[in-house]
């Protein structure tokens, strides 16, 4: 659902982009998609780490997984990933209101990015470009943490089983995790932790990778 909800925030406004001679988007139509696209790439990010738990526990504590994940528990880990994204992506949309706009409003992409909206702004954004970096930093590198740790241990698990058919459906069972957590940070992390100034055409591509194809 998040993925489906994900790519449905942006591509249908692209592709009609594409055919289209008017290609105007409102400014609440803006700010509501780049809502949505913040708060689901924070969901995705938060998502991606209960899985690592998830399978953490199936691997290395595979006699208490049934008690260990309850659905009690699993209920609760995901409201408290959608609670978190939803407060996020309305804490940068609304600094982002905060912003002037002024001369020309032409947006050079594909769909309202917060790093590109930044860039057409004539007030001063430094401090939400601070915000921007240092919530960036908390909401996406502490959940990458705890799954490095987690996969971390699931090797160590791993490597302890004697049988190597036994290791080899282990590892499969992390290997489109571990494909897309790979995708999802590696470009994430060419968008997020930079200067405003050096954002570039090769990072809006970036943009596109963790926004369409992963999901």
């Amino acid at each position: 659902f998040t993925d489906l909800f994900f790519v449905t925030n942006t591509i249908p406004k692209m592709l009609v982009n594409l055919q289209s001679q008017n290609k105007a988007i409102s400014y609440a139509g803006c700010l509501t998609q780049l809502y949505f696209l913040v708060s689901l790439v924070t969901l995705d990010n938060l998502i991606l780490a209960v899985m690592a738990y998830d399978r953490y526990v199936a691997i290395c504590c595979p006699l208490h997984y049934v008690t260990a994940m309850s659905p009690g528990l699993c209920v609760l880990l995901l409201s408290l990933c959608w609670g978190l994204s939803v407060f996020y992506g309305l804490l940068l949309t609304l600094l982002l209101t905060r912003v002037t706009f002024c001369g020309p409003r032409e947006i050079h992409y594909f769909f309202c990015d917060m790093y590109i909206l930044l860039r057409l702004a004539c007030s001063n954004t430094h401090i939400i470009h601070t915000v921007l970096v240092a919530t960036g930093c908390f909401i996406f590198l502490t959940p990458l943490g705890f799954m490095t740790t987690s996969y971390v241990r699931i090797v160590r698990t791993i490597l302890q089983i004697p049988s190597a058919s036994k290791k080899y459906k282990a590892f499969s069972t992390c290997a489109s995790h571990l494909g897309v957590v790979s995708l999802f940070y590696g470009t994430l992390a060419m968008v997020c932790l930079q200067p405003l100034h050096t954002y570039s055409m090769k990072d809006s591509v970036a943009t596109v990778m963790y926004a369409v194809v992963t999901p």
